[in-house]
């Protein structure tokens, strides 16, 4: 593996700062020099946080996004950035754990992609959020995403 897949980074080995929102964030991807094998690959962010728009007040989650990738693979200080930039944007959950996996799929084209966003209680009630690009592929090991069902989630 040669260090040219990499050349094209901007945020990676230097200073970076927070963006301000999730649109200012710049994600990127480098090729994927396993794009012939079909493997799963997890981030987790379990202290991911965003502001409720109504009231203001810091919202708490655990992300899980599991992805089999094609061509591309997302740069990981990138994604940091991306989603530490959700913690001064106000959205409600669903629209914050939606607008992640989008833009992500869009961005790195997936062979298949999934988010789960398991918020903690607002009001006694947490909200968790799912979703996929399709059926989960054939013949890959794929974990269950390992967060349990609410009962104090900690």
């Amino acid at each position: 593996m040669t260090d040219d897949i990499y050349s094209g980074l901007k945020q990676l080995g230097g200073a970076t700062t927070l963006p301000e929102s999730p649109d200012q964030a710049e994600l990127e991807r480098v090729r994927n020099p396993q794009a012939d094998v079909l493997y799963n690959v997890r981030f987790t962010a379990p202290e991911f946080t965003s502001l409720c728009p109504m009231t203001g007040q810091p919202d708490f989650a655990h992300l899980v996004i599991d992805y089999v990738p094609d061509a591309w693979l997302v740069e990981s200080k990138s994604l940091k950035l991306f989603l530490g930039a959700f913690r001064n944007h106000g959205a409600f959950h669903e629209d914050c754990t939606i607008s992640i996996a989008r833009r992500l799929a869009d961005f790195l084209t997936p062979h298949w992609l999934r988010i789960g966003g398991y918020w903690y209680p607002r009001g006694g009630i947490p909200i968790d959020v799912f979703w996929q690009t399709g059926p989960m592929p054939d013949g890959i090991w794929i974990p269950d995403q390992g967060v349990p069902p609410y009962r104090g989630r900690g």
